[in-house]
């Protein structure tokens, strides 16, 4: 999930990993026995931003469009913390009194929210809106379990190559086309300038990794029947897993510095002149703006196996939902429409630089801002999203994945062996949650 507060020097980015949120089924759960008031005064949250005016300024706008055409109705915005959002979303679905009627949520928590009986199914709403038929199918994935939609995608973020121009000018060497070539790439700029990473990586970058095992045809997990089953031990994830940490050594990243980084900490050493190549998001852009390589750095596609193909990067991004708990069910969707209608997200995109759901409104950004193509042709390559399952939350909360990468490059395990223990722990994950 990309939990929103943008990397400004070297702030949590979004990481779209997510933390979510265990709660209780909430107390008025009998949807049936609801009010639906058409008047009144509605209640929402949105994640507060490094910089906030900005998005400030386009929810208010939405805001007196909807009240325009809402006359009996006033909405009143708070802006909580990305950090302790799981303690104030758990407390709102076990106290419908003081819960809000629209809430703002990372889209790997949409899972777990709904089994927390948090949020409203809006399926018949959503399918009926004519704007949703233009949005992404990986975006609506994300708002989507077991078949039903709760909620509607707010923006997206995804991850791709970025790199140092000037020193790829100096060594004479064009961006990497395939994996392969990355992975050459990486060692050669490293051997020609020992005191940079060829590509800065980290043993806790989960969604930094996920693009390697996705581009050799792996995945994470496999549904049948309503249930998942790990896979990240399968042949083809562990190839991936292979080419990813052999970039971890001492001809590119070094374990030893390398082994713990995140996905913050890799963007930091690539803005701040330390690597020649980083994966970042294009929300990572403020941060290496505000570095010393400004000028200096341009972004392509992660590139996949074959020349010619995009590594599949993580859909990250949030999403607007309703409350079940909601007595303003009716004007509560209204509001979710308008906050991520296309002429809301446009906005957001010109004062945020947050990538619409949209796949039109998408081409049109690219063209006014060029910075964002290499992202959109990712999109458009073909972006996954994690196991739709509230596991998920469990699984990256216990760091399963980066204790397998840290295993691996530390030597304490081999591929097999790492992710064979890897996919146990998911599968009890999977288990637990039914």
């Amino acid at each position: 999930m990309k939990l929103s507060a943008r990397i400004a020097a070297p702030v949590t980015a979004l990481v779209l990993a997510g933390l979510t949120a265990t709660a209780c089924a909430p107390q008025s759960s009998d949807s049936s026995a609801k009010k639906d008031e058409k008047s009144g005064t509605l209640r929402v949250w949105l994640f507060q931003e490094v910089n906030n005016k900005p998005k400030q300024k386009v929810v208010d706008d939405a805001v007196a469009a909807f009240t325009k055409e809402h006359k009996d109705t006033k909405v009143e915005i708070e802006y909580i913390p990305v950090e302790t959002r799981a303690q104030r979303i758990k407390a709102a679905f076990n106290d419908p009194k003081s819960a809000p009627d629209v809430i703002e949520y990372g889209n790997t928590d949409t899972a777990g929210y709904v089994k927390d009986g948090g949020l409203e199914d809006v399926s018949e709403e959503f399918t009926a809106w004519d704007e949703a038929k233009d949005a992404d199918p990986t975006a609506t994935q994300s708002v989507t379990v077991d078949g039903k939609i709760y909620g509607a995608p707010f923006f997206v973020g995804v991850r791709a190559l970025y790199y140092r121009t000037d020193v790829f000018k100096e060594l004479s060497i064009a961006p990497p086309k395939t994996q392969a070539e990355l992975i050459s790439t990486a060692k050669k700029i490293h051997a020609e300038k020992p005191e940079l990473y060829g590509i800065a990586v980290g043993g806790a970058y989960t969604y930094g990794a996920m693009p390697f095992i996705w581009a050799n045809g792996g995945e994470l997990a496999e549904e049948s029947g309503g249930s998942f089953k790990a896979t990240i031990n399968s042949a083809a994830a562990q190839k991936g897993i292979e080419s990813y940490t052999s970039l971890f050594g001492d001809d590119n990243c070094p374990a030893a510095k390398c082994a713990s980084m995140g996905g913050n900490a890799t963007v930091t050493a690539f803005a701040s002149g330390k690597a020649a190549m980083a994966i970042g998001g294009d929300f990572s852009h403020q941060a290496v703006e505000a570095g010393t390589v400004k000028g200096k750095y341009a972004v392509v596609p992660l590139p996949g196996v074959k020349a010619g193909a995009t590594a599949p990067a993580f859909a990250g991004g949030n999403n607007i939902g309703v409350l079940k708990s909601s007595s303003h069910r009716t004007l509560a969707i209204d509001l979710m429409k308008q906050f991520t209608g296309k002429e809301t997200q446009r906005k957001l995109f010109d004062a945020m630089g947050f990538l619409p759901t949209y796949m039109e409104l998408r081409s049109e950004v690219a063209k006014k801002d060029p910075f964002v193509a290499p992202f959109v042709e990712t999109l458009a390559g073909g972006a996954k999203f994690v196991p739709a399952t509230p596991a998920w939350g469990q699984i990256d909360a216990s760091l399963v994945l980066p204790t397998m990468f840290q295993e691996i490059v530390s030597g304490k395990k081999d591929v097999a062996k790492a992710s064979g223990d890897a996919a146990k722990k998911m599968d009890e994950a999977f288990a637990a949650t039914g």
